[in-house]
């Protein structure tokens, strides 16, 4: 019996982890189809690995799509050609066209994942939305592919935690994991006939596209907050960013500090505090911040992120900005 063709898309590492597992579990795939360098730079495809190495030492044939969106004629030639049985999704974030839907034999396989079942949080960036709207955890589902916004029936699901420790980095560990479990089990349900497909039911919601300037930070916003989103948007994605005298300082890693120390006199954004090259302390909304990883300027006690003058030193210099004092209630 002739093995059945399944296609993979993908531009991401977890991809090539979900054809390693796969093949493991007898369910091999023959075709990656992915992008190359030059238009995953004009598509902004976060978090790209190239594909070609690993095609050729496992002997699978790769194509590189014209289009991210699979929109380019080339692209439909290509599937028509090859009449997959299956296709599968390993880091593939456009739609995919009716007219390519329309070649495979039993569909395509989508996933995607939010805090709550789907139609709840369709859409963009549902990993860096849950984190930063703080939520404890992510229901990952699998899904007929449509022509639509993640809006086919459910062919399977898994939880699992956002725990304070993680970032976006460590919960597409855990996305890595249960995509790879649910499609083993899934994939063959799916070739036989035997999936059972729920219908999505009730009120849809929609994430919206996130963009490299939503990653600026606002010091007066609450210490937690800013924290979310330092860890909402971490590598692999461009990060939560400030300024230092018009130069962007990208914040990888920081946590809460203290919301009971005071410095007396010092701004929203102001450096209170440096502890090395890396570790130093900023003024924020409701307390401290405690940056541990960041590129950039190198910290300088009294200056101001965001601010374009040298004005935040020159104050803290002068003794605006003060030593700390302890205080055994809350900041305000």
């Amino acid at each position: 019996m002739t093995a059945p063709r399944i296609v993979l898309c993908g531009v991401h590492d977890q991809g090539l982890d979900i054809v390693r597992h796969l093949g493991g579990q007898g369910i091999p795939v023959s075709c990656l189809v992915t992008l190359d360098q030059a238009t995953a730079e004009r598509n902004k495809a976060s978090g790209w690995v190239p594909y070609d190495d690993f095609a050729r030492q496992h002997d699978i044939e790769c194509y590189h799509a014209r289009s991210y969106k699979l929109s380019h004629a080339d692209d439909l030639a290509f599937f028509r050609r090859q009449a997959f049985d299956l296709m599968i999704f390993g880091g593939w974030q456009r739609l995919v066209p009716a007219a390519v839907l329309e070649t495979l034999v039993h569909g395509c396989i989508g996933q995607h994942g939010s805090p709550e079942f789907l139609p709840r949080g369709r859409g963009r960036s549902p990993i860096n939305w849950s984190i930063l709207q703080g939520r404890t955890r992510i229901v990952w589902q699998l899904f007929q592919v449509t022509p639509d916004i993640d809006d086919g029936p459910i062919l399977d699901h898994a939880m699992f935690d956002i725990t304070p420790w993680d970032d976006c980095r460590t919960v597409y560990y855990k996305v890595a994991v249960v995509v790879k479990q649910m499609l083993a089990r899934t994939i063959p349900r799916v070739l036989d006939g035997s999936a059972i497909a729920l219908p999505q039911t009730g009120e849809p919601s929609y994430y919206g596209r996130r963009t490299q300037d939503d990653g600026r930070i606002d010091w007066a916003a609450p210490v937690l907050a800013i924290h979310n989103l330092v860890r909402a948007v971490t590598r692999p994605y461009p990060g939560a960013f400030t300024t230092a005298a018009g130069q962007r300082v990208t914040v990888w890693r920081a946590q809460p500090w203290d919301s009971r120390i005071v410095y007396p006199g010092a701004r929203l954004g102001q450096i209170v505090e440096v502890f090395s090259p890396s570790d130093h302390v900023v003024n924020c909304g409701d307390g401290l911040l405690l940056i541990t990883d960041f590129e950039g300027s190198p910290p300088v006690p009294g200056f101001i992120y965001g601010d374009t003058t040298m004005t935040g030193i020159c104050e803290f210099a002068t003794g605006l900005g003060g030593r700390p004092t302890v205080h055994e209630t809350s900041r305000h």
